[in-house]
């Protein structure tokens, strides 16, 4: 058991560190320089490890370097959205083999699994394997995902993938493990790994974008909910109280959140303080510092996380999307500022700092966790509960190829 413990701690600081020397690894593992050389020829053995070039630089011989041997397995990523599909394929420590982008239909009636299929073969080709050798895809989309369907709703963009239990549909036809998961969820995957959240516990994020969307964090786990609608603040119901006239009616119940904070929303509200815009967040980017159109934009969208704060009460929120790149700090600021007048908690608003594709790395990092737990028995507690339901993570885990 202790060999075992030690095997996996050493896996584990190999793939968060990469390739290593003998003498970093026992640091690193705090184990003897006999245990840490046994451990190596041990992992090597059983192909866990492999020998990854030298070290040199300084004075005496050369230090051999390892590394977690990422050809055990493979995994694609996959960012879908009504305009295009942004594929990337990595081996399973987690180097990067290929990327894709290409658009896929998403009407109604469009042949999903043929042109998904085809796109995948053409990224694994591109990484120089076939799509039969991806262990497991993880496909993020803007929508609420059922796992005890395999549905999508709230995804009104993309009606070719309504209506089928879309990752049984695609595992069985393409003879590959596919998962479907929230893109904002995703992105608060790759916050808690590598950004801001990675030493927080209690999170939510809010979207704003072409639309909007949130994802809530407990206890480092993802909040998915029954039907996989946590998270799901489009549908929120908030007074509206921007200071002027956009030309909206709202009903006396309040306005929907989406529609208060999505990008013809907030261009409405431009338009109504003078200042005309393409989309959302050119409309925040024109806007000078102080500008009451920005006030009154802080306030729509302090007035929806405060009902996340009010329920989850969470240690930080974070802007992510377009829009909120687009304010940057300042606009999460007079955020927080807003929403500290609404509610008791000081939570702290904050900009999402991950960068370029956020939604395909979350769906990357959570398909190499899956994968790293079934290869190397290593488990990632953030993401706990990806898979679907009948997957349950109390199982034994299966052993490695060559164990």
């Amino acid at each position: 058991m202790l060999r075992e413990i030690n095997d996996r701690a050493a896996i584990e600081v190999l793939l968060r560190e990469g390739p290593l020397t003998r003498a970093e690894l026992e640091l690193a593992i705090g184990l003897s320089k006999p245990a840490t050389a046994q451990l190596i020829t041990r992992l090597e053995l059983d192909d866990l490890v492999v020998k990854a070039g030298v070290r040199g630089g300084g004075r005496g011989p050369r230090a051999q370097l390892w590394a977690a041997n990422g050809s055990l397995a493979f995994v694609a990523a996959v960012d879908l959205t009504p305009h295009f599909a942004d594929f990337v394929v990595a081996d399973v420590a987690g180097v990067v083999l290929a990327e894709y982008r290409t658009p896929l239909p998403v009407h109604e009636g469009a042949d999903v699994v043929g042109t998904f299929g085809e796109a995948l073969q053409k990224v694994a080709e591109d990484a120089g394997i076939t799509r039969n050798r991806l262990a497991h895809v993880v496909i993020g989309a803007q929508g609420a995902f059922d796992p005890r369907t395999g549905l999508l709703s709230s995804a009104p963009h993309i009606p070719g993938w309504l209506g089928f239990d879309v990752p049984q549909k695609l595992s069985d036809e393409l003879g590959v493990d596919v998962l479907i998961e929230n893109d904002v969820n995703l992105v608060a995957v790759e916050e808690m790994t590598v950004g801001q959240a990675q030493d927080v516990d209690d999170f939510a994020m809010v979207w704003l974008s072409e639309g909007v969307g949130g994802a809530v964090v407990i206890g480092r786990r993802l909040l998915r909910g029954a039907t996989g609608g946590g998270g799901e603040i489009d549908w929120m119901r908030v007074p509206d109280p921007a200071t002027v006239d956009t030309g909206d009616i709202w009903p006396e119940a309040g306005a929907r959140f989406g529609n208060l904070v999505d990008s013809p929303a907030i261009c409405r509200l431009a338009a109504a303080h003078g200042i005309e815009a393409k989309n959302a967040w050119d409309a925040v980017a024109k806007a000078p510092k102080g500008h009451p159109f920005l006030d009154d934009l802080a306030k729509r969208v302090a007035g929806g996380v405060a009902n996340l704060v009010a329920v989850a009460d969470p240690q930080l929120v974070l802007l992510c999307g377009d829009t909120s790149r687009a304010g940057g700090e300042a606009f999460a600021a007079l955020v927080e500022e807003k929403l500290h007048e609404l509610v008791l908690p000081r939570t702290p608003v904050g900009c999402a700092s991950v960068q370029g594709n956020a939604v395909r790395a979350g769906a990357l990092q959570s398909a190499l966790a899956t994968t790293r737990e079934d290869v190397f028995g290593v488990v990632t507690p953030t993401l706990l509960g990806s898979r679907r339901p009948e997957g349950d993570i109390t199982r034994p885990r299966p052993s490695s190829p060559n164990r």
